[in-house]
């Protein structure tokens, strides 16, 4: 990845992937495959939400889960009020336009472990790549789908529970055969 380009996934690489994580459990395949990137998933921490209006519902589950797993949850304004509707409680961060200190300076201060921000299309475009762009730079992993934040969820419940195992190809595939 290089360090000032966003890394934004169009449809045509949505698909492709360069590393690949091998598990008895998607959740911890996922969670392998993070570890591949060189940016693995955090186990405890916070993790920053700011999600587009048409994601908000199906980041509910995603919420509850590093909520349940006693993580701190920081997130922008509409996302707070949102989760709110649905009984889960962040704290407030503000996006850069908004003043200081701001979900930047959190990340460059290492105070977020995790981003999980889906794009909000033009209106928030900088915002949407500079997040990025300073989570790729300060080596904090980003998601930007609810279905791989939802993963992500279930990786680290996976990992935090010591399921964790390695296993060569041979083995994967003598399983397979048996």
């Amino acid at each position: 990845m290089f360090p000032d380009v966003d890394p934004l996934l169009g449809p045509e690489m949505r698909s492709t992937g360069e590393v690949l994580g091998l598990a008895d459990t998607y959740g911890m395949a996922f969670f392998k495959s993070q570890e591949a990137t060189q940016t693995s998933l955090p186990i405890e921490g916070s993790v920053l939400i700011t999600i587009a209006d048409r994601d908000k519902e199906r980041i509910v589950e995603v919420a509850r889960n590093f909520k349940e797993m006693g993580f701190r949850i920081l997130t922008t304004h509409g996302t707070m009020l949102f989760l709110k509707q649905h009984g889960i409680e962040t704290e407030l961060i503000k996006k850069i336009y908004e003043g200081r200190p701001n979900i930047v300076d959190a990340i460059k201060n290492k105070e977020i472990n995790l981003v999980i921000n889906t794009p909000a299309g033009k209106l928030s475009e900088y915002d949407d790549s500079y997040i990025r762009k300073n989570a790729i730079k300060h080596k904090v992993l980003y998601i930007t789908t609810t279905s791989a934040a939802l993963a992500a969820t279930k990786g680290i419940k996976d990992r935090r529970n010591g399921e964790y195992k390695v296993k060569s190809l041979q083995e994967y595939h003598r399983e397979i055969r048996e």
